[in-house]
């Protein structure tokens, strides 16, 4: 379980997921899925009743990426003076929510791009698929240190 504490799945895993200011229960989340092709790291986030202008995607720290959504439909609804909720179930896209993933190792982060389509935020973060130079290192010996 110690290996578990270097793996960027750490940050996905415990990062604060969602927090709310009213409606919905605090522990409801926007759903994601991770999906990793050998040219990227695609990340796919529910987010019902957020406009492209709601939701931000930042990149933090060199390597954690930072989803957030700030209003949604009940900021939206809550205009009208005559509409009140009885329930709100899909999606829960009521308030703000606030996402963070520690990207992994070999990405190109000044190439990530982000589109809101039909309730879903896709990211695609390309993979620098760039071959690698070696990490050797020669060390110079003498004959007296």
């Amino acid at each position: 379980m110690a290996a578990f504490f270097g793996d960027p799945f750490r940050r996905f895993l415990w990062s604060p997921t969602f927090y709310h200011r009213g409606g919905a229960p605090p522990g409801s989340a926007a759903l994601l899925d991770w999906i990793e092709s050998p040219t990227a790291h695609v990340f796919k986030i529910n987010v019902p009743g957020y406009s492209r202008e709601d939701v931000k995607v930042q990149v933090e720290d060199g390597n954690v990426l930072v989803v957030k959504a700030e209003g949604g439909k009940d900021e939206a609804h809550g205009k009208e003076k005559e509409v009140v909720w009885h329930v709100a179930e899909r999606g829960g896209a009521t308030g703000n929510f606030y996402r963070e993933i520690e990207l992994p190792e070999g990405v190109k982060v000044d190439q990530i791009k982000a589109q809101v389509d039909n309730g879903v935020l896709t990211v695609t973060v390309p993979k620098d698929t760039s071959p690698k130079q070696s990490k050797i290192r020669n060390i110079n010996i003498t004959s007296k240190l």
